[in-house]
């Protein structure tokens, strides 16, 4: 709501950009009619006691069943240490996660930085999508042979086959 002059010069067009001045009432737009101001009052005092009501509800129920303290946390976590025996391997398969994370963030990266790669792994992303939709989700004998391959898939892994 600003109103803008334009001066052309021969090298140059500046443009000064001037606030407009907030209008009095008697200016106002006849086409809205005035709408007297709500009082919210009642309303907030309802919603302040039924905030209350349910706030003393939920600290009388976290009272029953507190949080574990950090001091038991802390012998947890030391009795299954101790009871592990193999204390090495345990070691080195974490010491190994956070390496491959690290080594796959830096792939993640370099793979970003090419220009094009990542547009054509979406395209790639897509288009795999469009195809697993069109042969396992689109049709009905389709959805079952999914679910049978998944079930055989969930029986193998749980070695119930």
């Amino acid at each position: 709501m600003a109103t803008a002059f334009a001066a052309a010069t021969p090298s140059a067009a500046t443009a000064v950009v001037l606030p407009r001045l907030p209008s009095t009432t008697a200016a106002r737009c006849s086409s809205l009619p005035h709408l007297p101001a709500r009082s919210f009052s009642t309303s907030i005092k309802q919603v302040s006691v039924s905030r209350r009501s349910s706030l003393s509800k939920i600290k009388a129920s976290e009272d029953a069943s507190s949080p574990p303290d950090a001091n038991e946390l802390f012998n947890d976590l030391k009795e299954k240490w101790d009871a592990l025996e193999n204390k090495s391997t345990v070691i080195v398969y974490g010491g190994g996660a956070v390496v491959a994370i690290w080594i796959s963030s830096i792939l993640i990266g370099a793979v970003n930085s090419v220009p094009l790669l990542p547009k054509i792994f979406e395209l790639v992303g897509l288009g795999y999508t469009g195809w697993f939709v069109y042969r396992y989700l689109l049709f009905k004998s389709s959805r079952k042979e999914l679910a049978t391959d998944i079930e055989s898939i969930k029986k193998k892994i749980a070695g119930t086959e």
